[in-house]
Order: C-alpha cells, then sequence, then structure tokens
C-alpha cells in the first residue's frame, strides 16, 4: 500500500516550500465543505474518495504551474467545470468509438490544455484508477493504481532526483525564487534559462 494521499501531499509541500517557493506559493488552501458539495452537484456524485482527500490538502493551484510530471491539479470548481465541458462536447460528437473520447464515469483531477487526469468509476478491473484522457484520442493510458500512487511516486522522486515515468524534475531560477519544472532527461534549459536537475 502506497502512504496516504495527505502524507505524500505534506512531502511534496515541505519540499516545495524548501526548494521552489515560486512553485509552493501556487497551492491554495483546503477545499470549503460548501465549493466542494457545489462541485459534486454539478457533476452529480459524490468525488472519488482519493480526489476528496486530495483536495482537502490542497484546493487546486491559483494560477497554472509546472508542480507534477504531467498536468497540474484541479480545483473542485475546476474539476466540476472540466467534466461539464467535456460531457457538453461528447454530446455534440457522439461517433460510437468502443473506447470512448470521454465518459461521465471520468472523474477529472488534473487537467492541462485539453487534456486530463481522470479517476475512472467504470465498473471493471480499471475501476478507481488514475488514467490520461487526451483531448484529440479515446480511451485512457498510462494508467496508476491511484492518485496515492502517483502523489508516493512524485514524492520520492522529488526526494531523490528520480523519474517519474520519463519526466525527470528539475528546478528553474529566477529573480523571486525557484521553481519546479518536470521534462524529458538531459534537459538543460527553458526558454534561454538553466534548468538544475533535482538530486
Amino acid at each position: 500500500m502506497p502512504p496516504t494521499i495527505t502524507a505524500s501531499w505534506a512531502r511534496i509541500d515541505a519540499w516545495l516550500a524548501k526548494h521552489a517557493p515560486v512553485s509552493h506559493a501556487l497551492l491554495n488552501p483546503p477545499v470549503t465543505d460548501g465549493a466542494l458539495a457545489v462541485a459534486e452537484a454539478v457533476v452529480g456524485r459524490e468525488f472519488p474518495a482519493e480526489i476528496r482527500e486530495s483536495l482537502r490538502c490542497h484546493d487546486g493551484l491559483s494560477s497554472w504551474g509546472n508542480i507534477f510530471p504531467r498536468q497540474p491539479p484541479l480545483s473542485a470548481a475546476g474539476i466540476a467545470h472540466h467534466w461539464q465541458m467535456c460531457m457538453d462536447i461528447k454530446e455534440d460528437d457522439e461517433d460510437g468509438d468502443e473506447e470512448p473520447w470521454w465518459h461521465p464515469l471520468w472523474i477529472p483531477w488534473a487537467e492541462s490544455d485539453g487534456d486530463s487526469q481522470v479517476i475512472d468509476l467504470r465498473p471493471g478491473p480499471d475501476h478507481g484508477k488514475l488514467g490520461s484522457a487526451s483531448h484529440d484520442d479515446c480511451g485512457l493510458y498510462g494508467l496508476w493504481p491511484g492518485i496515492a500512487a502517483y502523489l508516493a511516486a512524485v514524492a520520492d522522486a522529488l526526494d531523490s532526483g528520480g523519474p517519474v515515468g520519463y519526466w525527470h524534475p528539475y528546478l528553474l531560477d529566477g529573480h523571486d525564487g525557484s521553481q519546479m519544472w518536470w521534462s524529458r532527461a538531459g534537459e538543460t534549459e527553458l526558454h534561454g534559462k538553466p534548468l538544475r536537475p533535482v538530486t
């Protein structure tokens, strides 16, 4: 069993506060009960326990940040908005594919540029797993056992400098402090600014 989501978030928080304060400052406080209830009403169901636990650590980010290997975590309101947007698009673009472009039982947890990480609530062997849904493809890929396993891998990578899949952690220095960045192995700069590998 991986550590709890709360425990992994605490490790990530501590690491970001020490090494990447610019990124740490983007983390929102925990979700309020009211905001959670409003978001769940839009989706029409209680969010999965792992999403609820993560939201009770941080209600997403205040603005976009590359703090995780893939997409940044959404706020409760962002989850509801992205789910509803995908449902609206799905209804306008039904094509009968065996693997859906979007499914009502996919609950988004993280999103960027239309690509999202979702908890799959469909019955079957992948129930409860965290997968990636692309805005221009069908089905889920890159499955994790859940958010707990994913966050534990992120926390381990920050502490050790190792990868999460093929994504490696870097630090990007600026006048207001360092920020987190994830990229492929061997990257040395971003827009002309040096990237420091996390070790």
